[in-house]
């Protein structure tokens, strides 16, 4: 295992042990590329560990078939890591007209309070929710709310969450925070989006 110095060590009462396996909350924020692709990374080093990992995914979609799915799906049936639950939680909020926003708006809170059940059973090792910062910046989902219920988790339970514009409360609660900046895109000379790229 790599033997990292921390900059800081905290007069905290807990052993380095303790510290170390501490469960974190992880947000991958920014307009950059990349934030799904790096928690579905972090899916990666988690089957490899044996966790059950459990995918969220909040704004894509239910039709986009992303190649992380199923890759994950593989993997997760394979019986030689952990295992892989992939929930669609809405029908591609993003991408549709904001007057069909309404069912989109209680798809998301039944998603979240499914997530919150999960939590609460202890369901998953690795909970990946992907595009969760919208539902919280649109007003959607309370982030207060969900601040108290990822603070109050059970166990020993990871959770990241990707999106634009996550909420600032959420940033300074978090353990660990990317911003993803972009410096050029292809989009910027007019480039669509392609295959084994962008999805």
């Amino acid at each position: 295992m790599p033997q990292g110095q921390p900059s800081v060590v905290p007069d905290d009462g807990l052993t380095t042990r303790q510290r170390r396996n501490r469960p974190l909350v992880v947000v991958h924020t920014g307009v950059g590329k990349g934030k799904s692709t790096a928690a579905f990374g972090l899916a990666l080093r988690a089957w490899n560990q044996g966790w059950p990992i459990g995918v969220f995914q909040f704004v894509k979609s239910a039709k986009w078939k992303v190649g992380e799915e199923n890759a994950l799906r593989v993997l997760g049936a394979s019986g030689e890591g952990g295992t892989v639950d992939w929930h669609k939680m809405g029908e591609g909020w993003s991408w549709v007209q904001r007057d069909a926003q309404m069912d989109n708006e209680e798809k998301a809170l039944e998603g979240w309070e499914q997530v919150k059940r999960d939590l609460a059973d202890e369901t998953y090792k690795l909970y990946v929710l992907d595009e969760f910062a919208y539902p919280m910046h649109w007003g959607w989902v309370d982030t207060a709310e969900v601040i108290e219920v990822l603070r109050d988790r059970p166990g020993t339970q990871h959770v990241v969450i990707t999106g634009r514009n996550a909420p600032e409360a959420l940033i300074d609660f978090a353990d660990l925070v990317t911003d993803m900046s972009k410096v050029k895109h292809p989009m910027d000379v007019g480039q669509k989006g392609q295959k084994g790229i962008e999805w």
